[in-house]
């Protein structure tokens, strides 16, 4: 094996790596997802299907509109990549588009881009933005008085007496 090639494989390897961290911090399946239902719903429209002597247009009336929810689909796409402060927002509006494609644009690009579109909207909804390194080791409420069990969990005090609060004990009764 050569310096280059290993120089090469470095250079890759770090790219990768980098790759990856910037796909955790951003709803990135989302946006691919809604990006690629974008693309058959402006497409179908003005698609041409030849067989043999046979020419097949797909053209509705409904052409401008198919084209403009494919086109804002695909911004949406690339907003969720890029802006992922807004993934609630662009995930809302993926979905109400799909849903509006599959009246105007030949039943949402075929079906194909009505879920795909569909499908990145939820994942932009249900994505959470990872937690800090600083947040993520020191567990929220954790205090060093407090008595951990065997698993690592908070173990509380249990309320005594008949005015107890109920839910300090999650629902168990105590014996006694």
């Amino acid at each position: 094996m050569s310096a280059e090639s290993q120089e090469l494989s470095d250079r890759l390897g770090s790219w990768r790596r980098s790759f990856r961290t910037w796909r955790w911090q951003r709803p990135f399946w989302a946006g691919l997802l809604t990006l690629l239902g974008g693309l058959p719903i402006a497409y179908f429209p003005y698609a041409n299907l030849t067989l043999g002597q046979l020419s097949i247009r797909m053209a509705t009336t409904a052409g401008a509109g198919s084209l403009i929810i494919g086109v804002l689909l695909v911004v949406l796409g690339l907003t969720m990549w890029f802006q992922p402060l807004v993934r609630t927002f662009s995930g809302v509006a993926a979905i109400l588009l799909a849903l509006v494609s599959l009246v105007v644009s030949n039943i949402g690009g075929f079906v194909i881009g009505f879920l795909l579109a569909l499908l990145g909207g939820a994942l932009a909804l249900s994505w959470v933005p990872p937690r800090p390194a600083a947040e993520a080791d020191a567990p929220a409420g954790h205090d060093e008085s407090t008595p951990n069990d065997s698993a690592g969990f908070t173990l509380q005090k249990a309320a005594a007496g008949p005015g107890a609060d109920d839910e300090s004990t999650n629902g168990r009764h105590r014996a006694g």
